[in-house]
């Protein structure tokens, strides 16, 4: 869907961004981390072209976006950014209609789109439709600020540092429900972050940037086992990667015959979440679960060997 070819950003000598090319796939999310000035969130913005390219070129379903007016563009692709950037004066319902609004929608498909997005992500239309910004909660804000972005059903959503302000707590709650709507809607998504644990949470493919230079671009799996550079291997963290390694492999992965004590886990849980209930109990093993039947269980012995820990 998105084709970024050899895009470079220069300031004088200084290349922001430099020959960075990467393909982004439908209906996936791509996550762009790095350190601060590592040239991530000036990649982000020439795609709707709020920087605009020294060089190089992104195309959108084929389509160049320097053959598309800039305001045009922007229609046509989402943008949230961190502490969300609400219309104070307007109520929630608003907000989410700015865009929609913009384009004409009729009155009634922009109430509807509205209701549909706050629904969604589980805010009662009816409780916070006409709320305003200063009514709600950070992790709230945040979620219409997201829906606000999705309002026009863009094409392409770029958010930038999305969750940068929120606390831990509420922070995976939004990374959470980000994951579940866009597997709801099918949606493509660009997002920033200076975080690895949020990449790798949310990211179908992570791309990971330092000095300009896109030095790693594929599944968190790949990162996380096979860092490029010794760069992309600080960013993972060398006493972490085994348990970011675990919270991308379902228990399903090392489920065996056999029978286990305890509180069981259900059997879309990550060896992650398995290693944690096998450490804070002190068993062995944990049974897992499907609606009430018992699968199988998982020992802390194939947890260990699956992530290559030492007994």
């Amino acid at each position: 869907m998105i084709e970024i070819d050899r895009i470079t950003k220069a300031y004088g000598d200084t290349r922001a961004v430099d020959a960075v090319s990467m393909t982004v796939e439908t209906g996936t999310i791509t996550v762009i981390v790095g350190t601060s000035g590592s040239g991530k969130t000036t990649l982000l913005r020439m795609i709707n072209r709020l920087e605009e390219p020294t060089s190089g070129e992104v195309r959108i379903n084929g389509t160049s976006t320097q053959s598309v007016k800039p305001h045009i563009l922007r229609r046509r692709i989402g943008y949230a950014i961190q502490g969300h950037g609400l219309f104070p004066h307007h109520t929630v319902g608003r907000n989410i209609a700015a865009v929609p609004e913009l384009l004409r929608w009729p009155r009634d498909k922009v109430r509807a789109r509205v209701d549909e997005l706050l629904a969604l992500f589980s805010m009662e239309p009816a409780q916070f439709r006409d709320r305003y910004p200063a009514e709600l909660s950070g992790g709230q804000q945040q979620r219409v600020g997201v829906a606000r972005a999705l309002a026009s059903r863009p094409d392409l959503l770029l958010m930038d540092e999305p969750f940068g302000a929120l606390d831990p707590i509420i922070r995976t709650r939004a990374q959470d429900d980000l994951r579940r709507i866009q597997q709801a809607l099918g949606s493509t998504i660009m997002l920033v972050t200076h975080d690895m644990e949020e990449a790798i949470r949310l990211g179908d493919r992570v791309a990971v940037m330092d000095a300009g230079r896109l030095v790693q671009h594929g599944p968190p799996a790949e990162i996380i086992a096979r860092p490029a550079t010794d760069f992309v291997a600080d960013m993972v963290g060398d006493v972490e990667r085994p348990l970011r390694l675990l919270s991308l492999i379902g228990v399903a992965e090392v489920l065996e015959d056999g029978a286990a004590d305890g509180a069981a886990l259900p059997h879309d849980a990550s060896l992650r979440d398995a290693l944690s209930a096998c450490l804070w109990t002190g068993r062995d093993a944990v049974p897992v679960v499907r609606d009430g039947a018992r699968l199988g269980r998982v020992t802390f012995a194939a947890i260990r060997a699956r992530a290559g820990l030492q007994a």
